[in-house]
């Protein structure tokens, strides 16, 4: 397994790959690699030819009251998680040959940007935007792979695939859970004992949520409410929202009819977690 810190090194090494006709997967991440990350590689490699990995914790998608500082790292760890997993080339750029002095160009992907997470977090999706595009600009793959957990990422990622002609096919992978059901997150550590136990209502939560609708209910209102009543039982737990949308388009649904997705975000003190299920009534 190769690490390349250099872009202009990366990116004729991509060049190189594509002159052997040889297809090239990319998996973003900001590191501090879990089961879940480790799921992606193992899916990827299934369509590509070279698999790279991107670790880089992306300053412009955190708000200046965000984790950035003391979100986790550690690289000697996630290298050789990896590479067990048989990943070719990790990307490991510096921040500042990323964003160079005087640096201007933000990549908006508008409307779907602000609702959902985008309310709390105004600037994330500009930042998360940006920093792959850079990313497909650098490593110049021809397939990326992103996690279900992460839905409206996923989606906002391929408006803008589509919308600037970028010639990247997305995958989405579906969420990697605990035992009890939550969703694997490297945020998941910044948890103490109790609020760890606490947050296993979220997927308990979407579950049962599933089931009323799968049973016949169809209003998205009574379905909301009956998630937050569930989560509200949790002392810790703090509601930042509770949506359901087209899976699609991330559009309000008011009636339940087809698919939906079902996202929500809560935070158990400092600690702000997201989860989702799409639940198909047909």
């Amino acid at each position: 397994m190769r690490i390349i810190t250099s872009i202009k090194k990366m990116q004729s090494l991509s060049s190189q790959i594509h002159l052997q006709g040889k297809r090239i997967g990319l998996v973003p991440t900001m590191g501090f690699l879990h089961e879940g990350h480790l799921s992606l590689i193992r899916e990827i490699k299934r369509h590509c030819d070279v698999t790279v990995m991107s670790i880089f914790v992306n300053p412009t998608q955190f708000s200046p009251s965000e984790d950035f500082a003391d979100y986790p790292r550690d690289f000697v760890r996630d290298k050789k998680l990896a590479e067990a997993e048989g990943c070719d080339i990790i990307f490991y750029p510096d921040a500042k040959d990323i964003y160079p002095g005087n640096y201007l160009t933000y990549v908006t992907v508008e409307k779907i940007s602000y609702i959902l997470c985008g309310v709390s977090r105004p600037i994330h999706f500009r930042g998360v935007a940006t920093i792959v595009a850079k990313l497909f600009n650098i490593v110049k793959p021809q397939i990326a792979i992103f996690g279900q957990k992460d839905a409206q990422q996923a989606i906002i990622i391929k408006k803008m695939v589509n919308d600037l002609n970028f010639d990247v096919e997305i995958l989405v992978a579906p969420i990697v859970r605990e035992k009890d059901g939550l969703a694997k997150s490297s945020r998941n550590t910044y948890l103490s004992p109790e609020m760890r136990r606490q947050a296993s209502v979220l997927f308990q939560s979407l579950k049962a949520a599933e089931q009323k609708i799968l049973s016949g209910e169809t209003d998205a209102a009574a379905i909301k409410a009956l998630i937050k009543n569930k989560i509200a039982e949790k002392p810790a737990a703090v509601i930042d929202y509770i949506e359901i949308v087209n899976p699609e388009t991330l559009e309000h649904q008011a009636e339940i009819q087809g698919s939906v997705l079902i996202a929500l975000a809560v935070r158990f003190g400092k600690t702000r977690l997201i989860d989702n299920i799409v639940v198909d009534k047909k």
